[in-house]
């Protein structure tokens, strides 16, 4: 098994096409016409020369190389055929004759490699080789022209992954894995805003980006000039048989790293495989809670293994803030256990990511499960200040759909303290409740109901029991399910409720009101 070897290529993707010229029906019967492949020849050091490698079939089997550039200059340029690919390197293994700077051609009869073993045409095509064809005799080390040939060939089949900036905004690109005809890759890396001094170690890692882990196949280095790198792969870092297809099944990603002395700083990251996003996602709203300045949003993208990265973003975070989140079971209305803890939120980029295909106490949860959960989101001040919170939102089923109706509740015995009572549907079809009362006071704390009936057929039983109004904010939220009897209340039977709301001074005064309202079927 061969070893992952480093070329650092500073031109542009290799990538070799071939084509089996026709069979010609204008030759004289009798006269021997052979198979031919064609494989190309990119520029290297010099941009404007390139060409092509044609092998052709004669009629003993051996094989004739033509090699034909454009844009070379007057003179003589040696050229090769190198064992491995040219992002492994490896020694000459056949001599060709030079190219004649003149022409741009070159044509050298094969039927011998360099140590003495014969070989065909058919077994030239199967070679493990690169072409290379070079500056002068005295300057080997400068490549004019490079190509892959025999199973290092690229095929059609490619897969391009995003390569997201980290510590540079202005540094990203893609990654891209080619499949050769071996059923090897090639994988290249292209960056965008790499200083042309740097040089950028790079790896494959296990896992997602957002889990972090191992290196699992060491890459090339990017080159900063070019923001290259290429990798020929064929196994992983232990020595594990890795093709083309087990590596777009990868559960990894890529981190470029600043220099071999700070591989602690990312320069570009990306998931591959597995990892990487379908398109699919959904976008959940998360509300200010202490500072009405926070708030933001968590999008829950899906991967194509099924699982899912969530990704919180809020604005108005302190930049030296660390902000631990989690998803809660039930409603943010209700309350519950932590179900999955997720990153913290970073306080400098108000950003977090978080790989979730199981909740904490491990039972798998895929994207659509996701997208049902009966839970809420919770972002704390610190991890000191858990009971403090910076920002909220329902999620899955308990998110709203956007329908409400919204009713008065007018003063009682405080002119000063009124509102509104707002039923919003959620996707469930169960109902929050929402009580806005102003003019309450700080340190107070009112209970609410709905009772039956309407405000003046008062006194009615009670219905469902609200949330109490909390004095400081004036606000009482309420998740609504089902009577205080028993049997569903959706949001739909809600709004047809014969009822209205009492809010009440305190638990020990219930006679006292502060705000009352009719709501459902007794709002005209």
């Amino acid at each position: 098994m061969k070893k992952i070897m480093y070329l650092f290529l500073a031109a542009s993707t290799i990538f070799a096409t071939s084509c089996t010229d026709d069979d010609s029906t204008d030759q004289p019967p009798g006269v021997f016409e052979g198979e031919s492949k064609t494989y190309q020849l990119q520029s290297r050091s010099d941009a404007s020369v390139s060409g092509t490698a044609t092998v052709v079939e004669n009629e003993d089997g051996t094989a004739t190389v033509n090699l034909k550039l454009s844009g070379t200059a007057a003179g003589s340029f040696p050229a090769h055929v190198h064992a491995n690919s040219a992002a492994e390197t490896g020694d000459i293994i056949i001599d060709l004759n030079a190219v004649d700077g003149a022409s741009g051609e070159s044509t050298t009869i094969i039927s011998a490699t360099k140590n003495g073993t014969a070989i065909t045409y058919e077994q030239l095509l199967e070679l493990d080789a690169y072409i290379n064809v070079h500056q002068s005799a005295t300057d080997l080390g400068t490549l004019i022209a490079q190509g892959d040939i025999g199973v290092n060939e690229l095929t059609a089949d490619s897969r391009e992954y995003e390569l997201s900036s980290a510590a540079d905004a202005s540094i990203s690109g893609t990654a891209t894995i080619y499949k050769r005809v071996s059923g090897a890759s090639l994988l290249e890396i292209a960056l965008e805003g790499t200083p042309a001094d740097g040089e950028h170690p790079a790896h494959i890692h296990l896992n997602s980006a957002a889990e972090g882990g191992d290196i699992a196949i060491s890459l090339s280095p990017v080159i900063g000039a070019s923001g290259k790198s290429f990798t020929h792969i064929e196994e992983d870092d232990a020595g594990t048989a890795l093709n083309y297809e087990a590596l777009l099944e990868l559960d990894g990603y890529i981190n470029v790293h600043k220099s071999a002395t700070e591989l602690n700083v990312l320069v570009a990251q990306g998931d591959i495989g597995v990892n990487v996003l379908t398109g699919d996602s959904k976008e959940f709203a998360l509300n200010s809670v202490l500072v009405p300045t926070i708030s933001g949003t968590a999008t829950v993208h899906k991967r194509l293994s099924g699982a899912s990265l969530l990704e919180l973003q809020l604005e108005g975070t302190p930049s030296d803030g660390e902000h631990p989140a989690h998803i809660h079971a039930n409603t943010a209305a209700e309350g519950g256990e932590i179900v999955i803890s997720l990153s913290a939120v970073a306080g400098a980029s108000g950003k977090s990511w978080t790989h979730i295909e199981a909740d904490d106490a491990g039972t798998a949860v895929n994207y659509e499960d996701l997208l049902e959960f009966d839970g809420y989101i919770n972002v704390h001040k610190s991890i000191t200040e858990l009971d403090v919170l910076v920002a909220q939102g329902d999620i899955g089923q308990n998110e709203l759909t956007g329908n409400e109706v919204s009713y008065d509740l007018a003063a009682v015995s405080n002119a000063a303290i009124f509102g509104t009572a707002t039923f919003s549907e959620r996707v469930n079809k169960e109902t929050l409740v929402t009580l806005e009362l102003v003019g309450t006071t700080a340190g107070a704390i009112h209970p609410a109901h709905i009772h039956t009936g309407a405000v003046a057929d008062a006194p009615g039983a009670v219905i469902v029991t609200l949330g109490n109004v909390i004095g400081d904010n004036g606000i009482s939220v309420t998740n609504v399910t089902q009577a205080n009897a028993g049997g569903t209340l959706d949001y739909d039977a809600l709004l047809a409720i014969d009822g209205y709301i009492n809010v009440h001074l305190s638990a020990e005064d219930l006679d006292t009101l502060v705000a009352q309202g009719n709501v459902g079927a007794n709002v005209n």
